[in-house]
């Protein structure tokens, strides 16, 4: 008796990309749990809530947004932890109760593939089983904030 499924929106526009052709293997094999990726158009310089919720870890590149139970990552690039925040905004604050199309980051996809970096996005529902979430947004899918990506029974 779960109630009705979370749905979990895109934090910011692009295109989406199946998470098995991530160019991360701990992403692409869906060690953290399910999800999608969006390669970010060159203006999807704000990264938006996908869930309403808690934001229960922050960091400049990343963060988690805890809906209830669940919980949902956001992590703005492959191999991003390696520029330790520059390039990167924090608009919210751990503990913050956001909703859907709140700002949570800035940033500049284009700056980081210019460092030689994926600026792929993974939306990942943490630690879920790969049957309770639905892809909603299927890879080549065009989407902008805010459209719903996935759903977690």
């Amino acid at each position: 008796m779960s109630g009705a499924p979370l749905v979990i929106c895109a934090p910011l526009a692009g295109t989406v990309v199946a998470l098995a052709d991530v160019p991360d293997e701990v992403f692409a094999a869906g060690m953290v749990g399910p999800g999608v990726a969006i390669a970010p158009d060159q203006s999807a310089t704000t990264a938006y809530c996908p869930v309403p919720g808690v934001v229960s870890k922050l960091l400049p590149h990343a963060f988690v947004i805890e809906a209830g139970s669940k919980a949902v990552l956001t992590h703005l690039g492959i191999d991003t932890v390696e520029l330790a925040g520059e390039g990167f905004v924090v608009l919210t604050q751990e503990g913050d109760r956001i909703h859907v199309a709140d700002p949570v980051l800035k940033w500049d996809p284009t700056e980081v593939a210019a460092g030689g970096r994926s600026p792929i996005v993974v939306v990942v529902a943490l630690e879920a089983a790969t049957h309770e979430v639905t892809v909603l947004a299927p890879p080549g899918q065009a989407v902008t904030a805010g459209t719903p990506l996935l759903s977690w029974a």
